[in-house]
């Protein structure tokens, strides 16, 4: 007991840390030459049970050729994905797994339009317009421009990501 006490200091939560816990085993990635962490499993075929563990670029690679529908007939593919699309229709209805909620007429998600209103343009908006009018905006509302301005600097931050958000992905705007 003494030599106990004398490891934990008197106090339970500065004992040595993790010593009743065993290391946890790691896979490594199975894909020949990789020294990774294997923490994404992958069947070895349909309908086994056995697995394959990569690392998440292998992962990606392996799953990039994988046909779940090979061997079956076109019926019964079809018939799987009626039945799949049958199950998840009020789920997809719902619009609840898309990530800027529904669309507008232009295509844009409400985020993507809040991010409009945030530069005071309208959605129809080009690219080069969106470039000039975040400039204008940040001239204008830049911390540097307001020294010790709360709101400037907030409206800054806002300007600033409704235009990281409207620069990505959407080389047509």
């Amino acid at each position: 007991m003494p030599s106990d006490h004398i490891r934990n200091f008197g106090f339970p939560r500065w004992g040595e840390y993790g010593k009743d816990k065993d290391a946890k085993p790691l896979k490594m990635c199975d894909y020949t030459g990789c020294n990774e962490t294997g923490d994404h499993p992958a069947p070895k075929s349909p309908g086994s049970n056995e697995r394959w563990h990569f690392c998440r670029p292998h992962a990606a690679e392996y799953n990039r050729n994988w046909n779940f529908f090979e061997g079956m007939t076109e019926e019964e593919a079809r018939k799987h994905m009626k039945d799949t699309s049958q199950s998840s229709d009020a789920f997809a209805g719902a619009r609840t797994f898309e990530w800027g909620g529904a669309v507008d007429e232009n295509g844009y998600s409400t985020t993507e339009q809040a991010a409009f209103d945030t530069l005071e343009l309208d959605s129809s908006a080009d690219q080069d317009a969106v470039k000039r009018q975040y400039r204008k905006l940040a001239k204008l509302y830049h911390p540097d421009a307001n020294p010790g301005d709360p709101q400037a600097a907030e409206r800054f931050h806002q300007i600033q990501s409704a235009y990281d958000l409207l620069k990505e992905d959407k080389p047509s705007i």
